[in-house]
């Protein structure tokens, strides 16, 4: 059975409990991302669901309109979202599903022509978060710290496409002075309360800005329904932000998985627009469902996929999507930064209702957070070297293989923006380390065993 969006009863596992987020919202404070449905539709309460898309409707390629029109029984629609290249295309039989459709199209046309909308979500565990936002204490320093290397980021703009901004960070944390967006509200309900997400742009923008603490950064608000949007509405604010908004690095903290592990039909445009600004750099979550399978838009080639090391560094994390199409793994578990004022309440099990106050600080994980490590790296390194963001992403990729871990893959770490830093050889946290560089690289040299 689907799940039944008026039913109250408890989540099983976490994965249902994100599916029903998405799905259905939270009653009573935010809805669902209308249309929505997951394949197969009992996927959720068995655990295996294999992608999530909008009910009646396909993508094509704008050449390939007209053929497929002429085949299957689908109209064009127009929509607030269009862009060049990408067609939306509304299913005219109400008996027909999606993914029937889909099948029919691979055998008439080949795979990959006609496509699912499908749903892409913050990926912060199963089918998003890794796990909740943990409430630490306001004074809290982030972890991982500011960095103070001579490769600050200045003159370089970092775009964040996420759920939005807090403005009062900014007057609350040092490390995000001069960092703006479009503003979200974290809170709803009557009380109010902070809502699934809410402050996950905030908290991505801080880890970016403790890599490239001079970088210019600005926050989107792409998302507005709990962390899910659909494929051919993300498609369109992605190409103008690299079209229109002068960046050098997009930090995307989002993705999904396609019907067939296909390529997201919508970001292979997105692919399209990159060729045509060969100056900007994009930086993708790999995704946390501790799988092989490939994660879009993080697997594209030219993008770098981001996985996530465990909290001390030295291992790939258990929520970490991975294979030979992730570039790169950097810190992403248990990581501290900047989050929304508040009350918060658990949506996932085993803490379903438990009731959780924030003071503006939060650790959080996922590949979420790694992934805006990453692109603040390459901000830094490029107010050093002078490198286009491609071409500085391919030298801490090449880093990163260079001091690759067995059993992870490559790896960068805080403090590897600069060319030939030679001091900064720790590779682990201090207190795990065992490394008899620690006294010259360590904050607090005698933590160090």
């Amino acid at each position: 059975m689907p799940i039944n969006c008026d039913e109250r009863k408890e989540p099983r596992s976490r994965l249902e409990a994100q599916i029903r987020l998405i799905l259905c919202g939270i009653p009573g404070e935010v809805e669902g991302l209308e249309g929505a449905a997951a394949w197969p539709s009992h996927g959720a309460e068995e655990g295996d669901v294999d992608y999530l898309y909008r009910e009646q409707a396909l993508l094509v390629r704008d050449d390939d309109v007209e053929r497929v029109k002429a085949r299957l029984p689908v109209r064009e629609l127009e929509h607030e979202n269009n862009v060049r290249g990408l067609t939306r295309l509304e299913i005219v039989d109400a008996k027909q599903s999606v993914d029937g459709l889909c099948a029919q199209a691979d055998a008439i046309f080949g795979e990959g022509v006609v496509t699912p909308d499908h749903v892409f979500y913050l990926v912060t565990g199963t089918a998003c978060a890794a796990e909740e936002p943990e409430a630490v204490s306001a004074s809290a320093d982030p972890d991982p710290e500011v960095s103070e290397e001579r490769c600050d980021g200045r003159g370089v703009r970092i775009a964040v496409l996420d759920g939005g901004w807090l403005p009062q960070a900014t007057e609350q944390h040092y490390w995000l002075g001069g960092v703006n967006g479009e503003s979200e509200d974290p809170a709803s309900g009557d009380p109010p309360r902070i809502v699934a997400y809410s402050g996950h742009g905030t908290f991505v923008a801080g880890v970016a800005r403790t890599m490239a603490p001079r970088a210019d950064v600005w926050v989107g608000k792409t998302f507005t329904k709990i962390g899910a949007v659909y494929e051919s509405d993300l498609v369109k604010q992605v190409s103008d932000v690299i079209v229109k908004c002068g960046v050098h690095v997009i930090s995307l903290s989002f993705g999904a998985n396609t019907r067939k592990d296909i390529a997201s039909l919508g970001f292979d445009v997105v692919g399209e627009r990159l060729r045509s600004h060969p100056h900007v750099a994009l930086v993708a979550a790999a995704g946390n469902d501790g799988s092989n399978r490939r994660f879009w838009p993080a697997a594209f080639g030219w993008a770098v996929g981001v996985g996530a090391l465990n909290a001390n560094w030295r291992h790939r994390a258990d929520f970490s999507n991975y294979g030979p199409w992730v570039d790169i793994y950097a810190p992403g578990e248990r990581l501290v930064n900047a989050f929304a004022n508040g009350e918060y309440e658990c949506t996932e099990p085993p803490h379903v209702g438990e009731k959780r106050k924030f003071h503006g600080m939060a650790r959080w994980s996922g590949t979420s957070f790694s992934t805006p490590l990453v692109a603040g790296l390459i901000a830094a390194r490029m107010s050093e070297t002078g490198e286009t963001g491609p071409q500085a992403a391919q030298a801490l990729v090449a880093r990163a293989q260079a001091q690759a871990i067995h059993g992870v893959g490559p790896v960068i770490f805080p403090g590897q923006a600069c060319d030939d830093r030679s001091e900064h050889c720790c590779h682990v946290r201090c207190h795990d380390c065992s490394c008899p560089c620690c006294a010259r690289c360590c904050r607090h040299p005698g933590a160090c065993r």
